[in-house]
């Protein structure tokens, strides 16, 4: 009982009004994040393939990470709940997701790819209707709608003007926004006792890095650390972007709950879009453009709407 009570304050709790610090977190995390699809597509174009570059960024998060919780002498426990969490919060918040991302982007364009990210809220929002936590208002019902018809255009609309998208590549990626939901659900409700977030996310990702080893070794054939070694200036980047990211997303967890933290997807798609634009030279449709204002739209709506509770 305590722990749907739980379920159900985390999943309707609404977003955060006139609370700065949970702005600033998520407009900076947001950014940060929506730098890895441009640094993803010229990683690939270097040669270095997607599950090295996906262990470059969360093996190289968590080092730093742990080095600066080595300096602070902090505990970090290795309990059965604290490992279940590393874990699952992985698979769902990292590498699932960022394996499609990073495959998807050559074939999308790295704007187009970032686009699935808006559609996080949305999901996130459906996931607590289904379980049965809140009873959505026709505003919120509007929006689950318009989400689903803006996805749809981005869809069909197939990526980038001159090169268009393979359509089994663009459905694939409706992956990415489901299984980002439901790793923004799962780390709150799991969230475990005592947990810090620096800690979380150094562990999750360590976790991400040996699963991406693995991935690694499977489709490359090879440990990825050579592939690396190529573009050291470009994987060093990526990793303090990624560590400050990582460091940031799991305090922005704590303050605003998984639904405000779901929409940095609009920051990140928009940062993507601008930087593919205006320095990777990606051209994207009207529709393109029209789908990603129509999901905005969506997300709006569903997130002015109040709805009200299940008891």
């Amino acid at each position: 009982m305590e722990r749907q009570d739980r379920l159900q304050q985390v999943l309707i709790a609404p977003m955060p009004r006139h609370n700065l610090p949970a702005l600033r977190l998520l407009l900076s995390t947001g950014i940060l994040l929506g730098l890895f699809a441009p640094l993803g597509k010229v990683a690939r174009e270097s040669g270095i393939s997607t599950a090295a570059w996906c262990f470059a960024i969360a093996g190289g998060g968590a080092l730093v990470l742990l080095v600066l919780l080595l300096i602070q002498r902090r505990r970090i426990p290795l309990d059965l709940p604290h490992l279940r969490y590393y874990l699952i919060a992985a698979l769902l918040s990292y590498v699932i997701p960022n394996l499609i991302i990073y495959a998807a982007v050559p074939h999308l364009g790295a704007g187009m790819t970032t686009l699935y990210f808006t559609l996080s809220p949305i999901v996130t929002l459906t996931f607590s209707i289904l379980l049965g936590t809140r009873r959505p208002g026709w505003l919120g019902i509007v929006g689950i709608l318009l989400g689903c018809a803006g996805a749809l255009t981005v869809v069909f609309s197939k990526g980038q003007l001159g090169s268009p998208a393979d359509l089994s590549w663009a459905l694939l990626a409706l992956i990415i926004p489901v299984s980002l939901a439901a790793g923004n659900v799962y780390r709150t409700i799991d969230w475990p006792q005592d947990g810090e977030p620096l800690v979380l996310a150094m562990g999750s990702n360590a976790v991400a890095a040996l699963c991406l080893i693995i991935a690694a070794v499977i489709y490359d054939g090879a440990l990825p650390f050579a592939a690396l070694a190529t573009t050291p200036i470009l994987v060093v980047a990526q990793v303090i972007i990624a560590a400050a990211m990582f460091g940031l997303f799991f305090r922005l967890q704590v303050a605003g709950g998984p639904v405000y933290l779901s929409q940095i997807g609009y920051v990140a798609a928009a940062t993507s879009l601008v930087i593919g634009v205006t320095m990777l030279g990606e051209h994207y449709g009207l529709a393109t453009w029209a789908g990603g204002i129509v999901i905005v739209a969506g997300v709006i709506a569903t997130t002015l709407d109040r709805g009200r509770r299940i008891h």
